[in-house]
């Protein structure tokens, strides 16, 4: 049976997997979000895990790049200590996925549009043709 399409009238928020967000930052290098799960009434929910996710930003010529990546940590010291490598190998990761964009879009096929001219000498051999 199929599921009928989400329409914007059933956009709802799960009341069972909300999370407190708290962001910690240096000002300088990029933030760290500490998701705490909560019950639907926001107490501390101990049967899931705090999540925590760092973000930092690449300067392109095309302007600033967000990065984000998950950092497997218990507590928030934990975090900020593998921050740097976590970022480090999260932006070497993008890089290559934006070397990869750009390789397969300069090695598409171009197709051009309509027919195609017919092959041998019949049909203008190459020359302008006024209607």
């Amino acid at each position: 049976m199929a599921t009928k399409p989400e329409t914007t009238n059933d956009i709802k928020v799960d009341p069972n997997a909300l999370f407190l967000e708290e962001i910690f930052t240096d000002r300088r290098v990029g933030t760290i979000r500490r998701l705490t799960p909560v019950k639907k009434d926001g107490q501390r929910d101990s049967a899931r895990a705090v999540i925590y996710q760092g973000e930092t930003q690449v300067l392109t010529p095309a302007g600033a790049l967000p990065i984000g990546f998950e950092i497997p940590a218990v507590t928030l010291e934990e975090a900020a200590d593998k921050f740097g490598q976590l970022a480090r190998e999260a932006i070497e990761r993008t890089v290559k996925e934006l070397q990869d964009l750009r390789r397969q879009a300069a090695s598409q096929i171009v197709v051009p549009q309509g027919p195609l001219p017919p092959l041998g000498g019949a049909g203008g051999g190459g020359k302008i043709q006024m209607p």
